[in-house]
């Protein structure tokens, strides 16, 4: 199957491929669409990691941490994982598992109040 996800979104490397490894996802649950109140919430982090992405990315930010909840662990996410997730999310109300950031470097990442802060500091200015 060819890439069925919207522009932006990584290609998948495994279309077309009948061993591709992700094929028992096939049978997860599909997404459930997003209702207005979540897909404008989904539509604000969009255009504010925009912000983010532009103010930081040039001070050599890669992206995001994220404490997650289920293994209590940082997550590290750059910005076009975490667009490409955003997106998803709008198109059909799924994140799809992803690769892991390998080896990052802690001290690349922020969090979203820090990006917040940062931002709100910016236009104060």
């Amino acid at each position: 199957m060819a890439n069925q996800y919207p522009p932006g979104l990584p290609p998948d490397p495994f279309a077309d491929d009948p061993s591709d490894p992700a094929g028992v996802l096939d049978s997860v649950e599909p997404g459930v669409p997003l209702d207005l109140a979540e897909r404008m919430a989904v539509e604000e982090d969009l255009a504010d990691l925009a912000v983010y992405e532009s103010l930081l990315a040039p001070k050599g930010v890669r992206g995001l941490v994220v404490m997650c909840d289920d293994c209590n662990e940082d997550h590290y996410h750059d910005w076009d994982m975490l667009r490409a997730n955003l997106q998803q999310l709008l198109a059909d109300g799924t994140v799809r598992p992803h690769e892991p950031a390998v080896d990052p470097r802690p001290e690349d990442y922020v969090t979203w109040d820090y990006c917040r802060g940062y931002a709100d500091g910016q236009s104060r200015r």
